[in-house]
């Protein structure tokens, strides 16, 4: 029997037309990318509203219009790393139904470890396995090299999925660094409420799932899920934006466990139903 877990706020009356002016604006910035590649951050971060505002007034992900956007969001944050790693005048990348030819970057100051997440959870979403393998030869140096600000274990994190996903070894004592580097002693940089609360879970949930431990990734789910809608209804300001509508780093861990064989028993309107499972994959050319 699923457990279900609700989603917090409800499509408003305005919902869809500011969808569609999201979508109209990411677009346009798109355009940008082959003469200013200096947008990609803004880009990527228009592109993942885009995507939370169609899931506001598409829940489950039922409607192409929200595969769309889920798409164009996973192939602006992979192009974003493809350019950055690239050791040619600049690179091919298809965003948003058109091939488009991006300028060499190098290291920037958006190329780093939380980018980086982002672009691989939507690549996982889409089951994009060329891109999550083109996304796992990223050096960490790179990342690095963009001068952010984090705590270390978000490193070790990013190391453990790029093992787990090229089949390197030391997946479990790379595993371990993350969860150890992301107690409270230890991670001293990000805020608290959001480590424990969204940060850290998907770690735990991809714990459960390589252990393949059925009923904890359940259960570890459902919590998950809990904390998530705590923190994202803390204050009125917080719960009235888009922003925590998709729980994208649970929802790609998900993704992995159902793909793995891993019984979902939780549903949740954070983890549409038509991302979960595949839904829309070969709809068009991504």
């Amino acid at each position: 029997m699923s457990v279900r877990v609700a989603r917090h706020g409800a499509p408003g009356p305005d919902d869809e037309a500011y969808a569609k002016s999201l979508g109209e604006s990411t677009a346009k910035s798109i355009q940008w990318l082959e003469e200013s590649p200096r947008m990609f951050n803004s880009t990527l971060g228009k592109a993942i509203l885009h995507m939370d505002a169609r899931c506001a007034v598409d829940p489950r992900a039922g409607q192409l219009e929200t595969w769309e956007a889920v798409v164009t969001a996973m192939q602006v944050g992979s192009a974003m790393f493809a350019a950055a790693v690239t050791t040619e005048e600049s690179v091919q990348c298809r965003i948003n139904r058109e091939m488009r030819t991006i300028p060499a970057t190098g290291p920037q100051d958006y190329s780093d470890a939380g980018n980086w997440l982002t672009a691989f959870w939507l690549a996982v979403v889409c089951r994009e396995q060329n891109r999550m393998a083109q996304l796992c030869e990223v050096p960490i140096e790179l990342l690095r090299a963009s001068g952010a600000e984090v705590d270390e274990y978000v490193y070790h994190w990013v190391d453990a999925l790029q093992t787990y996903w090229l089949r390197r070894p030391g997946l479990v004592e790379k595993l371990v660094a993350a969860i150890e580097g992301s107690y409270p002693e230890a991670a001293t940089i990000t805020p608290p409420d959001l480590l424990q609360n969204i940060l850290y879970q998907p770690i735990n949930l991809f714990h459960r799932f390589v252990r393949k431990d059925e009923q904890g990734f359940n259960q570890a789910l459902v919590e998950a899920l809990e904390l998530h809608k705590q923190y994202w209804t803390a204050d009125e300001d917080r719960a009235q934006r888009v922003d925590g509508l998709v729980a994208l780093g649970l929802l790609a861990v998900v993704c992995l466990a159902h793909d793995g064989g891993i019984p979902i028993e939780v549903e949740s309107d954070y983890l549409p139903k038509h991302l979960v499972q595949r839904s829309w994959l070969g709809e068009f050319e991504t």
